[in-house]
């Protein structure tokens, strides 16, 4: 009998259970159902890449998407401590403040989630009015500076767009390197900042390659969670609450199968059910990334990185290409005058990536393209069976909506705009699969083609519908949910550091609970 049990040991896991378990007099039970971190490529940030399709990830895929050639698109999710922390890309990025206050949900506006930003940032700048110092979680400034990312900068200047040193300071707007979760050159997941200096309180207890399968729920109750290791069903029950922390397509999944979901859906699978809550899985947003990728001559992407020197340079010092953790540099436009805030992210990486990042560069290459921060476009995700080891059935509808398809054309012209800056001339020369012209129709085609996910799913039991302000799942007592599923409309950038954000402030609002 545990307190606490959280499932999902990922971005907000980690987190939740380090905070909760700082009271010695509750027991928290944090529960993955991959294995521990120990895989040397999750902590070098070069390797990223080379961790998809493998046991520390979800591998999942859309269902045909039908606005994308009915392609069928990889969606990468960490199954590891540190949950998709311990696979991303690193990338230290807030959104901006018209993102929270939109959410228009007391508690959640960004003046009072800025602290909880800030607790957990030991950004290397130090403490500031937009940063903290002495957080778990380390911030720091990029170590490799490959050539073509500061390129990419000059380049987005050149074209008229302004620099911009921190994209989670007054402004963001403007091109520039990106602030990182690396320490001394490694990754920084939630499992290494969080979780690891937690491991040796008596009052926390880490289960690994525990696959939940559903919310155990007694009286309007959850009392506990059912779960497999290996052949054998487990069961782990919570006295006081159970936390889900899978993401934006496993919380919804699980809740589903514990009878919390659509009615219509639930009764023809024969899962019982036990709260007709038709908003479950619904709202799925994603950012679209559209890449342009250019073939060159110079020896500097991220294919050389593996060289001895590099190797005793990352091992001796933490530097070097090996720590470059893909999209090293960026910047945020608006494709309007009158837009509030940008509606684009450029993302800048100095290495062919292609097929999602399942495909082997095949030479020198830079990549870069538009990533859409306000999608009004929604998808789902469902259940398609009353198997709980069935994955779920996720359908993203990206471009669903006209005016989402009409932002990626300007978006994708303004990035071969900056193609063609003087500063990515040696870099650019070379298109690799170009848009066939610069018209509607053509470049149209090249985002149904070539557009894929940059792996920031969210919405899918949002504040205000499925959970209350507080995080509680409507119908139920004693279930919370606290990940990126809880947000009711994608922020302007990465989701990392807000997903961590959500689970400081969760863990606040369940001490509180029960004080």
């Amino acid at each position: 009998m545990y307190d606490y049990v959280i499932v999902g040991a990922g971005s907000a896991g980690c987190a939740l259970a380090a905070r909760l378990s700082e009271d010695p007099d509750v027991k928290v039970c944090l529960i993955e159902a991959g294995p521990a971190d120990t895989s040397p490529n999750i902590h070098v940030p070069a390797a990223f890449s080379k961790l998809f399709r493998t046991n520390v990830d979800w591998d999942y895929d859309t269902h045909d998407e039908p606005f994308l050639d009915r392609r069928r698109i990889y969606l990468p999710r960490g199954r590891v401590l540190g949950g998709t922390s311990s696979i991303n890309t690193q990338i230290y990025i807030r959104g901006n403040r018209l993102d929270y206050d939109a959410w228009d949900q007391p508690g959640w506006s960004f003046d009072e989630l800025l602290p909880y930003f800030k607790r957990s940032e030991d950004n290397e700048r130090g403490e500031s009015e937009f940063h903290g110092a002495g957080g778990p979680l380390s911030v720091s400034e990029n170590r490799s500076q490959n050539p073509m990312s500061t390129a990419f900068v000059e380049a987005g200047v050149q074209a008229g767009y302004g620099a911009n040193d921190d994209f989670n300071g007054a402004s963001q707007d403007g091109f520039g390197y990106f602030q990182l979760t690396q320490k001394d050159g490694r990754r920084a997941s939630t499992s290494t900042a969080f979780l690891h200096p937690a491991l040796g309180r008596p009052n926390l207890t880490v289960e690994t390659n525990v696959h939940v399968h559903r919310v155990l729920i007694e009286n309007e109750f959850a009392v506990g969670v059912v779960g497999q290791r290996l052949d054998e069903e487990i069961t782990i029950r919570a006295e006081r609450e159970v936390i889900l922390a899978a993401g934006a397509y496993n919380s919804p999944q699980l809740l589903m199968h514990s009878g919390i979901g659509p009615a219509a859906l639930l009764g023809p699978l024969g899962v019982p059910v036990v709260v007709d809550q038709p908003l479950v899985g619904q709202n799925l947003q994603d950012h679209a990334l559209i890449p342009l990728v250019f073939t060159h001559e110079h020896p500097i992407s991220m294919i050389a990185a593996g060289a001895p020197e590099n190797f005793q340079q990352f091992m001796e010092q933490g530097r070097g290409p090996l720590t470059c953790n893909g999209p090293e540099t960026g910047g945020f436009v608006r494709t309007r005058a009158d837009l509030p805030a940008p509606d684009v992210e450029y993302l800048s990486a100095p290495v062919m990536f292609i097929d999602s990042g399942l495909a082997m560069p095949t030479g020198h290459a830079l990549t870069f393209g538009p990533s859409m921060l306000t999608p009004r476009s929604r998808g789902a995700v469902t259940i398609a069976s009353d198997d709980p080891t069935t994955k779920p059935r996720i359908q993203h509808n990206f471009f669903v909506e006209p005016e989402d398809l009409t932002d990626a054309i300007a978006a994708l012209r303004i990035g071969l705009e900056i193609s063609r800056q003087e500063a990515l001339r040696e870099y650019t020369s070379n298109p690799y699969r170009p848009p066939a012209s610069e018209s509607d129709a053509d470049l149209t085609d090249y985002i149904r083609k070539f557009t894929h996910s940059i792996y920031h799913p969210v919405g899918t039991c949002a504040i205000g519908s499925v959970v209350d302000t507080e995080l509680r799942v409507g119908g139920v007592g004693g279930l919370r949910v606290a990940d990126a599923s809880v947000m009711p409309v994608i922020p302007r950038g990465n989701t990392n550091a807000p997903t961590i954000a959500v689970a400081e402030k969760a863990a606040d609002l369940i001490r509180k609970a029960t004080a």
